[in-house]
């Protein structure tokens, strides 16, 4: 991985290797931006390029150094993600442990931070005092999808480089170039912030049953309504769809956006495209502020699955809530 194998993200790419053309490499980093959107792919990327023997500003993937990093063996290289549900102060200590041994090369030692929001506060508090006074030259990367839940400490004492979501239309161009279903594309690039989360949700089987449940959830619901609370418990409950709601919400939410679109002609903006003809009879049926309102109970229903609401009644809440009055 170097900074010309990652699509998009020109604004990190171009601040990250302006610092290593000009020897002004900081000593910690803050990547935030959405899940992804390619975070931790650059901070490698970043790694690699430090480490590099023959570039100043990339790496070039065949030196000692590159290819330590790609056997996910290089020990100036260290990667700590959250032990559970957080990051602990012993992660930080055995790192900072680690990391009070001089390097055989002139670079500094790097390490990586996944999902730096979760640190404890003791093990901020222990990250920060590591970041303020280094033993040895070292650059660390701290990646989150929410900037705003790290601690104030810690992002004032970091250089912030913000990621944005992959262009849908290009994302959707270089999946559908490798073979993957051109409607299920359409689906997941307005779903993830970035390619490989994308490519893990085609790769999932029950992607594709997912979207065709909520297809039929759709068409019950708005039309005859008293039997979709029924249709939902036997084909996302009984059928085990039940660990995939969040994405189940995210594409009806998509789906009432297409009604939307549908409405004012904005026909190159439909998600579910091959179900224009279902689309264009459902969409007259109710007015632009109806469709709205739906868009926010399909939210509203993913925010109740994140602070931990029972999905079976949130489901049932989506369904009556479309239910025909």
């Amino acid at each position: 991985m170097s900074f010309q194998d990652i699509i998009g993200q020109e604004l990190p790419k171009s601040m990250l290797q302006h610092a290593l053309r000009k020897g002004a490499v900081s000593h910690a980093y803050l990547f935030h931006g959405p899940a992804g959107s390619g975070q931790l792919q650059m901070a490698m990327a970043f790694a690699k390029a430090l480490f590099c023997e023959r570039l100043s500003d990339d790496a070039c993937g065949e030196c000692l150094e590159c290819r330590k990093v790609e056997h996910g063996n290089h020990p100036d290289l260290h990667i700590i993600a959250p032990d559970g549900n957080s990051i602990k102060i012993d992660q930080v200590r055995e790192l900072q442990r680690s990391f009070s041994y001089r390097s055989e090369s002139k670079h500094p030692k790097v390490y990586i931070i996944q999902q730096a929001d979760l640190l404890t506060t003791q093990a901020a508090n222990s990250l920060l005092k590591f970041l303020e006074e280094p033993q040895l030259p070292t650059v660390g990367i701290l990646l989150t999808d929410n900037g705003q839940a790290v601690l104030p400490t810690l992002h004032s004492r970091t250089q912030h480089v913000p990621f944005s979501a992959l262009n849908p239309h290009l994302m959707q161009q270089i999946l559908t170039g490798e073979g993957y279903s051109a409607s299920l594309v359409r689906c997941a690039v307005h779903i993830a912030s970035g390619l490989e989360t994308s490519r893990e949700i085609l790769q999932q089987n029950w992607f594709a049953e997912i979207r065709n449940v909520m297809l039929q959830l759709v068409k019950e619901s708005l039309s005859r309504g008293s039997s979709s609370v029924i249709l939902a418990q036997q084909k996302v409950f009984k059928a085990g769809l039940g660990e995939h709601l969040d994405i189940l919400f995210h594409l009806f939410h998509l789906q009432f956006k297409d009604m939307l679109h549908f409405q004012y002609g904005r026909h190159d903006s439909i998600v579910f495209i091959d179900q224009l003809e279902m689309i264009s009879k459902l969409a007259i049926t109710r007015s632009t502020e109806q469709w709205v309102s739906y868009m926010d109970l399909a939210a509203e229903c993913r925010r109740k699955l994140r602070f931990h609401v029972n999905g079976q009644l949130c489901v049932e809440q989506l369904m009556i809530g479309l239910s025909p009055s």
